[in-house]
Order: structure tokens, then sequence, then C-alpha cells
């Protein structure tokens, strides 16, 4: 038996060694003494390939060779896309957010809110998660959030950006869903008679999504729960805050539900 080992111990040693060449072979980085503009060209190519993962890995070797040109900014900024396209929201927010720290007076800050944005936009909120009948998390709120806060910012400081227009479209999907979502919790507490629980719900629509389309019925609920509850002169105040913030010529026109837009592309 010690013979055995004693005979297998060269072998395990070229074997060892084949394994490490191997692995030294896969870190061997074939973009050594590639001119920058050819590392970015290669790293666009891959990109749009969809070789995501490759094109993030070239992005960020430009980043660092390229240092302080905008050669290395451009990186930043397509890094974080590539970064978005994989699925990971959260390395793509961080090169975002370190781009805008960094570099704020790029003339690509326009571009970099209107990503951050798109980052955490979520196309599924609102009234199109009631459709499969799936809740709208707080995670999701937050995001939608974060999302409504860099587009305002994007369509604040750079009005005529050729994303701009883009940017307040979304702003308006992104306050109709929230406000969408609480009406939704509204209306099922009032459906389950907890009018208490219903009325909060439809005046935090009310007071924090003033002038969309949800707070009709917000406002509705409202006076359906004060009915209940036998609350004749709220209910009646709020009917004539109804009347007057809805008249019924526009009623028809406020229960259509919003049009998916985004969906062109």
């Amino acid at each position: 038996m010690r013979g055995f080992r004693l005979s297998m111990f060269p072998l395990g040693l070229a074997v060892l060694a084949s394994l490490i060449l191997s692995a030294c072979s896969t870190n061997i980085d074939n973009t050594i003494g590639w001119s920058n503009d050819k590392l970015y060209n290669e790293a666009r190519d891959e990109a749009k390939s969809g070789a995501w993962d490759k094109a993030i890995g070239m992005f960020d070797k430009l980043e660092g060779r390229a240092a302080g040109t905008t050669l290395a900014q451009q990186a930043q900024l397509e890094k974080a896309y590539a970064q978005f396209k994989t699925g990971d929201k959260i390395q793509a927010l961080a090169t975002l957010d370190r781009f805008l720290k960094l570099q704020p007076a790029s003339p690509a800050i326009d571009y970099a809110l209107y990503l951050k944005g798109l980052v955490n936009f979520n196309e599924n909120l609102g009234l199109f998660s009631f459709l499969t009948r799936q809740d709208l998390s707080e995670r999701d709120q937050k995001a939608a959030k974060d999302s409504y806060e860099a587009f305002k910012e994007l369509s604040a400081r750079f009005p005529d950006s050729k994303y701009a227009s883009d940017a307040r479209q979304r702003m308006t999907y992104i306050v109709n869903s929230l406000a969408s979502y609480e009406v939704h919790v509204a209306r099922y507490y009032f459906n389950r008679g907890a009018y208490v629980a219903a009325i909060n719900r439809a005046q935090l629509a009310i007071a924090d999504f003033q002038g969309v389309p949800a707070v009709e019925e917000a406002l509705t609920i409202l006076i359906s729960c004060y009915e209940a509850l036998g609350m004749t002169e709220l209910r009646d105040d709020t009917r004539r805050v109804l009347e007057k913030s809805f008249p019924p010529s526009a009623a028809t026109q406020n229960a259509s539900e919003p049009k998916a837009w985004w969906k062109v592309w």
C-alpha cells in the first residue's frame, strides 16, 4: 500500500501543475496592449451582441485605464447600463451614484439621472399588479419613489434634455400607479367593513397624490364610509368636494385605465 502511494505522488503533482496552469491561462488579460479606443469598441460590440457580463468587464477595465478622460466617463455610464440589463440593479445604481458624485459637471448628467430613474422604474406598478392579484410591496413603492425623484431632478435641472419628455411621462405614470394602489387598499378595507382603515387609506391617497384620477375613487370611498358610519356631515362635505373636483362630464374619462404607453419600444 505504501508503494502504491509513492507511485501516485508524481502523478498527483502533474495533475496539480496542470490545474494551476489551466487556472492561470483563464486569467490572462487578452486586452493588454489594446488602445483605449479599441477596448471601448470591443466592449460596445459585446454589449450589442447581448454579452453583458463581458461588456461590463471591459468597460470596467477601460474606466481604470482611461481615468480622468471623457472616455472613462462614457465607459462608466455604459457599464451601469450593462449592469441594469443583467438585472443587477444594485450595482447599476451604485455605479450611477458614483458617477453623479464624481462627475457633477459632466455633460451626461441628464442621461445618468434618466438611467437612474429607469433602473428603479417598474412598469408593472399600480393597476397592472392588481390584474395578477399581486400587491405593491413596500420595496416596490420605495423603488418607484426613488425613480420619481430621479426623473423629477432630471426634468427640473435639464428641462430641454432629450430625456426630459419621457421622464415626465414616467413621473405621471408612477404617481397614478401609487395613488391607485392606495385606493385599491382603501377599497379592500371598505369591502370588508373596515371603514376606519378604509378612510385612512383614502385620505392618504387624497393628501399625497392631489390632482390624479385615482383621487376621484378615493373621495367616493370616503363618502361610502361616512355613510356606513352615520357621519352625514362629513359625507355631504366630501360629496361637495367630489362634485367640484370631478364634474360628471369628466367622470367617464377619469375612469379609464392608464395606457401602456412605454410598450412602444
